[in-house]
């Protein structure tokens, strides 16, 4: 079960937090106690929400594992940049959005020059221009598959 139990905080790390009143020890500033320290029932708390995706999900128990791997793999710095990435990506445009997706799915089939060059180009564009690029170089279209819902 132990693996689990990381799969389920390494998800729950890099989803949003879910709603409910902070314990006094946050909104107070204190720092919270390890895993260990935590009594049985904030375990639950914390964990409640990913059991729940889980089993309402089992499409997405494949991909929920290998995110949470990649997780795992990451380092500080790169848990960090893939939050503000998600931040970033939250607050984008459906437009902006596609034409993100349309860039991504170009630079997959490139090699590290290729990349640097298809981003010096893309930084030089115009908005216009972007449009106009994502247009003729379109992503695939995305798979249809169920989002588990966010709590």
């Amino acid at each position: 079960m132990l693996p689990l139990s990381r799969t389920a905080l390494a998800l729950l790390a890099a989803a949003p937090a879910f709603a409910g009143e902070p314990p006094a020890a946050a909104r107070s500033g204190a720092p919270l106690p390890a895993w260990e320290q935590l009594s049985q029932a904030q375990r639950e708390q914390l964990i409640a929400p990913m059991r729940d995706r889980w089993n309402n999900s089992p499409d997405e128990r494949q991909r929920m594992l290998e995110h949470a791997r990649r997780w795992q793999q990451m380092t500080p710095d790169e848990r960090q940049n893939a939050r503000r990435g998600m931040k970033r990506w939250e607050h984008m445009s459906p437009e902006d959005r596609g034409q993100m997706r349309a860039l991504y799915a170009k630079m997959r089939g490139l090699d590290d020059e290729g990349r640097r060059a298809l981003m010096a180009k893309w930084r030089a564009m115009t908005p216009e221009q972007r449009r106009a690029w994502a247009l003729a170089n379109p992503a695939p279209p995305k798979p249809d598959r169920p989002h588990p819902p966010r709590d």
